[in-house]
């Protein structure tokens, strides 16, 4: 909010005035003291421009009140230091990891992170076994992914605390591994997790930085996607153009990955969600459109049955924002409420894109039934 009031030249006394609400109870919000109104979030929001990206962050707040237990993850990481495995174990190990990282996109985020907290155990008591040096790096990268892993499935939950401190468990194992896929891939859920708080210059730092450590590799693709996104919320079009032509040659001279369905693999597919996010925010309304089809195409089985549903999601809400803009509001309105109805979803990143969505309907169409109808859904959603 500060960052927001600042960067548009307005005093705390002048958003005061144009709320209107008193000034020191802003400045308490504002602090972090106070905590806003559903319906104060959207004024604010409204006042700001912000598109709906500080209703989804005092939404997050809220959810991240909910995680009791923060540094669960980090402490089952802190108790790993040493110790060995038969090889036979640390292979299956290494499969069932895979196995999981493939999951991440369609099961239960709760059961997914208890079941990978699991694994954790069974890796920090070969850890206290005697150790060789060769199988003592293996599991401490088995740890390294499988903190990946629970970070972004609590981020997911709006655990975002709990999520930072795995995410900083897993960069110190990396760097204990000497594993730069793993560190590049702890700076990508930093720009992630600033992309959704609305920090877009740290997303930057954090893409730039992370492609420092991780060279050529798949994560760097990403890196770049996340660069990408963050420009076309600070209105730098071409820039957007820019990293998205690097990083399309970078994902074009990689070979395909063995398990596209992996999280923590980069593959065409994914190549186009990365695109419409940016595109939408920097409001290439044609290519943003263009590129939520092919996504939506891409992640729809045959029979109907969505295979990666948070995409999807996603992708309804992108063609949802680029219609309403456009002036279709039947249009807008049923693939913003067709984009609820998955019930595996990122909360961030979902409240963030259907906060732009929200915004925009408000802005041009706050009379209509349909705008009143997506509002509710969303409210439901939070």
């Amino acid at each position: 909010m500060r960052t927001l009031r600042e960067a548009r030249g307005l005093s705390l006394a002048a958003l005061a005035q144009r709320l209107p609400l008193d000034k020191g109870h802003l400045s308490r919000i504002e602090n972090g003291r106070r905590k806003p109104t559903e319906d104060l979030a959207r004024r604010i929001d409204e006042a700001l421009d912000a598109r709906g990206e500080l209703i989804a962050c005092a939404h997050l707040d809220v959810a991240a009140a909910l995680d009791a237990r923060p540094w669960e993850t980090a402490e089952l990481l802190r108790r790993m230091r040493s110790g060995d495995g038969a090889p036979v174990t640390v292979e299956t190990l290494q499969a069932t990891v895979t196995e999981l990282c493939c999951e991440y996109g369609w099961r239960d985020a709760r059961q997914l992170r208890a079941e990978g907290q699991g694994w954790l155990r069974e890796v920090a008591r070969l850890l206290h076994q005697p150790v060789g040096l060769r199988q003592h790096r293996e599991l401490l990268v088995c740890a390294g992914w499988l903190a990946l892993l629970i970070g972004c499935v609590e981020y997911d939950l709006g655990m975002r605390a709990g999520a930072e401190a795995t995410r900083t468990a897993a960069r110190q194992l990396a760097e204990e591994a000497g594993h730069a896929e793993l560190a590049g891939w702890a700076w990508e859920m930093a720009a992630w997790f600033a992309l959704t708080q609305s920090r877009h210059p740290a997303v930057v730092t954090a893409a730039r930085a992370g492609q420092e450590v991780a060279g050529s590799g798949p994560v760097a693709v990403q890196l770049i996607a996340q660069e990408a996104k963050a420009l076309g919320r600070l209105g730098d079009v071409r820039g957007v153009r820019a990293a998205l032509d690097r990083g399309r040659r970078l994902l074009d001279a990689l070979p395909p990955p063995d398990r596209p369905d992996n999280h923590f693999e980069v593959d065409p597919g994914k190549w186009l969600f990365y695109a419409m996010d940016a595109y939408r925010f920097a409001e290439e309304d044609a290519l943003a459109e263009h590129y939520a089809e092919e996504v939506i195409r891409e992640g729809t089985a045959p029979d109907g049955t969505e295979r990666s549903p948070m995409r999807t999601a996603e992708a309804r809400l992108t063609v949802a924002a680029t219609a309403a803009r456009a002036g279709d509001l039947e249009r807008a309105a049923s693939n913003g409420l067709a984009a609820f109805a998955g019930s595996r979803r990122s909360l961030p990143s979902l409240l963030l894109v259907a906060g732009e969505v929200d915004a925009e309907l408000h802005r041009r169409y706050p009379h209509e039934r349909a705008t009143a109808e997506f509002r509710e859904a969303l409210r439901v959603i939070r």
